[in-house]
C-alpha cells in the first residue's frame, strides 16, 4: 500500500487562497480531477488531504470531498484550538458528512508572530480536546518554533502528533546542526512521527535535491526509525520546485538504503498506524 500524507485542495472560486498571491504556480484550483492521474500514474493508493486556511467552512467542505472520494480517504482539518467549545467543535466535525475521514487537526502555528504558541494555556486545553476525540495533531512550525514544539510533545504525552515537513529546517550545512539536535530531542517523545513532505521547495536553487537532502533524511532514519516516518507530496505546493512525479523519484531515492519492510513504512504504513486509515 502506498499512500500520500499530505496534500491539499482548494478551488479558488469557493474561497480564495490568499498566501498563493504572487505564485502563478498556485494561484488556481487544484481538485480531485487534478489530483487523481497523478495519483494512478504512481500507484498510490490513498491521499490524505490537509487543510490550508483557518476557515471553519473548510474542513467539512474536505470531509464531504472525502466521502464521495475513491483516493481522499482521510482529512487533516481545521478548528480554533482556543475556542472554549472546541470539544463540541471538534464532534461536529465527526458528525459532519464524511466526519469518518476526520484523523486529525492542524493549524499553521508557522504563521503565528510568537515563537511559543503551543504552550499557550488555551491552545494546550486544545491539544487535549483533540486527543480526547481520538485525533491526532498536525504541527506546522518554523525552525525558531521547533524548541517549543519539542517541549509541547513532551509535556503532553496523550497527544498523538505528526511534525509537518520534517519542521521545515534551513536546507545546508547551515541548517543541519541546529535541526539535527531538536530532532534527536524530539524523537525521544515515543507520541510523534514526522512526515517526509515539503522539502523539495526548501533545497536552493540548483541543488540536486537528493543529494542535499539525504544528511537530513539520514538523521530521521537514525533518530526516529522509518517505522515513524511518513511520506506526503505537499501538492501542489511541491509545484513551486518539483511536479508529483519528480517528489517521489526523489522520496524513493532517499529510501534506497532502507530495507523493504522500512520502504513500505515510509511509504504507506506509518500513516496508516498513526491516522489510523483503513488498510
Amino acid at each position: 500500500m502506498r499512500i500520500d500524507a499530505h496534500h491539499h485542495l482548494w478551488d479558488l472560486a469557493v474561497r480564495d487562497q490568499p498566501w498563493t498571491h504572487g505564485l502563478p504556480e498556485l494561484h488556481r484550483s487544484f481538485g480531485p480531477s487534478h489530483l487523481r492521474p497523478l495519483l494512478e500514474r504512481n500507484a498510490v493508493d490513498t491521499a490524505v488531504v490537509v487543510q490550508t486556511m483557518a476557515d471553519a467552512e473548510e474542513t467539512p467542505e474536505l470531509l464531504a470531498l472525502a466521502a464521495g472520494d475513491t483516493h481522499v480517504k482521510a482529512v487533516v482539518g481545521w478548528t480554533d484550538l482556543t475556542d472554549p467549545a472546541v470539544s463540541d467543535r471538534l464532534r461536529e466535525l465527526r458528525d459532519a458528512p464524511g466526519g469518518t475521514a476526520l484523523v486529525g487537526i492542524r493549524h499553521g502555528v508557522q504563521d503565528e508572530p510568537v515563537s511559543d504558541w503551543t504552550s499557550r494555556g488555551d491552545v494546550r486545553r486544545g491539544l487535549r480536546a483533540v486527543a480526547a476525540t481520538g485525533l491526532s495533531y498536525d504541527l506546522l512550525v518554523r525552525p525558531d518554533q521547533l524548541p517549543d514544539a519539542v517541549r509541547t510533545v513532551r509535556e503532553l504525552p496523550d497527544v498523538r502528533f505528526v511534525l509537518d515537513h520534517a519542521g521545515n529546517p534551513v536546507i545546508g550545512e547551515a541548517g543541519l546542526d541546529a535541526w539535527t539536535a531538536e530532532m534527536k530531542n524530539l524523537a525521544t517523545c515515543p507520541n510523534v512521527a514526522v512526515k517526509l513532505s515539503g522539502l523539495v521547495t526548501r533545497v536552493p536553487s540548483g541543488a540536486d535535491p537528493v543529494r542535499a537532502l539525504r544528511p537530513f533524511t539520514d538523521v530521521l532514519w537514525s533518530a526516529f526509525g522509518p517505522h515513524r516516518v511518513m511520506f506526503g507530496s505537499d501538492w501542489p505546493v511541491c509545484l513551486l520546485a518539483a511536479d508529483y512525479d519528480d517528489v517521489l523519484a526523489v522520496t524513493d531515492a532517499l529510501c534506497e538504503e532502507l530495507s523493504a519492510p522500512e520502504r513500505e513504512a515510509v511509504l504507506g504504513t506509518t500513516a496508516v498506524h498513526w491516522y489510523g486509515i483503513p488498510a
